[in-house]
């Protein structure tokens, strides 16, 4: 894939043993290793590599894709899909080809060259090491991202046969592009998978014109425009076509495009925006998930194109610090899985204290670390009560403290004073608006904090925290009100006067 400076959220993954198991049952692989054993000790090949007819048939027999009661279309298919699948054993090393130069200079295509014999790669697959296999089938996956990626020779052989001679001399197919079309929409499908909390009925499936759109449609258009509802169906037929390769790989789970949808002459029109489609009628527009072998598959090759794609449980042997600066980064779901695994072998008191000691400062990162600090601490157990206990008179914890110990139903919690809820208010304010939050909800929070609190901004200003000029802006900015917002706005001006700048 191509080199990414992408950072991408937080993916779970299962077991290397569970994730071998399913990679053995992969039908690209599984074909890949029938054929690596009948192979052996050894079978003659062409100067391509490829198989001898005779041997081909003989491979497609052993797959079961040809037959006596076999149609010749079925055999013509049969033999393709054999031919995938020895070079697919090829590509992963599960077959070693032995062919001198000589040979392969001399020898016309077709005739014996030389000889193929099962590689490391079986053996290594043979001995049942789940990295071992996961490392063979990735090998196999790439081969058939390879081959999506590239032209189709029997329709540039049509367009020939047809007289159109342009398509040879000006393909229209250009791979290198191909390919990274491919490789943003197999990006974007991941980040989209990393996003699902597992809430939605489709279980992680993207409709496919919603994964179009996200490579077509530009973030800031609202509503998109005939020419780029046009071009999203376009994209949708070009991934349909790329997916129906992917799925026998075993990185997708992938139910095409209805073909009732398509017209001879016409492509699938997409759905109004706004028109409400129950689930079957919306599954006939294409839906593809990435299967846990594809989440798996792909964070490998996104790591080595540079990407930063990590894992739920990295974290797990991190430090405090670390931990909660990564956590502002991630989605609510995979923040709270992660944190769960980091809290697993610490005593609920030792973690409370880590992770207060990492959430003091006044650097930019301090409110987002305070503000996962408080939604770490909502995991740990009355255990953890004396460690809040030690930072009540803490200005920067001390509020947290007293809303933990308050939810958490123990006694004799001191009251805060305006300025620690004011100092709070403004703290927790600056890590929402750091996250980039919901405009709409916080608008709401915004306008609910200032109903709340006669006076709120007369008092908001004097807070000497060193984000309370800038969260103040922001309120002027979010809140509906055009009154409280020229409020907001003048109390930021003081809070910039006091603090000089």
């Amino acid at each position: 894939m191509s080199a990414s400076p992408l950072v991408l959220p937080p993916v779970r993954l299962l077991p290397a043993e569970e994730l071998a198991q399913l990679a053995l049952a992969v039908p690209l692989l599984d074909r890949a290793l029938r054929l690596a054993r009948w192979a052996a000790p050894e079978r003659a090949v062409d100067a391509m590599g490829e198989l001898l007819d005779a041997d081909l048939d003989a491979a497609a027999g052993e797959l079961g894709l040809t037959g006596e009661n076999a149609g010749e279309d079925a055999e013509v298919d049969g033999l393709g899909e054999a031919a995938q699948a020895w070079a697919v054993a090829v590509d992963s090393g599960l077959v070693v080809l032995e062919i001198e130069e000589e040979a392969e200079e001399s020898t016309p295509l077709g005739e014996a060259a030389g000889r193929a014999v099962p590689g490391d790669a079986y053996e290594r697959v043979a001995g049942g090491d789940p990295q071992d296999v996961l490392e063979v089938w990735l090998a196999a996956a790439e081969a058939a991202l390879a081959e999506a990626a590239s032209p189709d020779i029997e329709q540039l052989r049509d367009a020939l046969d047809d007289g159109e001679g342009a398509a040879a001399d000006e393909p229209d197919w250009d791979p290198d592009e191909e390919a990274e079309f491919l490789d943003t929409a197999l990006a974007n499908l991941y980040t989209l998978t990393a996003l699902d909390d597992g809430t939605d009925t489709g279980q992680g499936a993207v409709p496919l014109p919603v994964l179009a759109a996200s490579l077509v449609v530009p973030d800031e258009m609202d509503q998109p425009s005939d020419a780029v509802l046009e071009e999203v169906t376009e994209v949708m037929l070009r991934l349909d076509d790329h997916f129906r390769l992917l799925a026998p790989a075993g990185l997708v789970d992938y139910q095409p495009v209805d073909e009732a949808l398509i017209d001879e002459e016409d492509e699938p029109a997409l759905p109004e925006p706004g028109d409400e489609l129950d689930p079957a009628e919306i599954s006939r527009y294409g839906l593809v998930r990435l299967t846990p072998l594809g989440v798996h598959g792909l964070r490998e090759l996104l790591i080595d194109a540079g990407a930063s794609a990590p894992a739920v449980g990295d974290l797990a042997g991190a430090t405090g610090t670390d931990l909660l600066n990564a956590l502002a980064g991630y989605p609510d779901h995979a923040a709270r899985a992660e944190a769960e695994l980091w809290l697993t072998d610490r005593k609920p008191v030792d973690a409370a204290r880590e992770l207060l000691a990492a959430s003091r400062g006044s650097d930019d990162g301090a409110p987002a670390r305070r503000l996962m600090c408080q939604q770490t601490l909502t995991l740990v157990g009355a255990e953890a009560e004396p460690a809040l206990r030690e930072v009540l008179d803490d200005r920067q914890l001390g509020g947290l403290a007293r809303v933990w110990l308050t939810e958490s139903g123990a006694s004799d919690v001191p009251t805060p004073d305006a300025d620690m809820i004011f100092w709070l208010t403004i703290d927790t304010l600056a890590a929402q608006l750091d996250a980039d939050d919901d405009p709409e909800l916080l608008s709401d929070l915004v306008r609910d904090l200032v109903a709340r609190h006669d006076g709120f901004f007369d008092a908001a200003w004097r807070v000497e925290h060193p984000a309370t000029a800038e969260v103040l802006e922001a309120m002027g900015r979010l809140h509906p009100d055009r009154r409280a917002a020229k409020d907001a706005r003048k109390a930021a001006f003081k809070a910039r006067s006091r603090d000089g700048s």
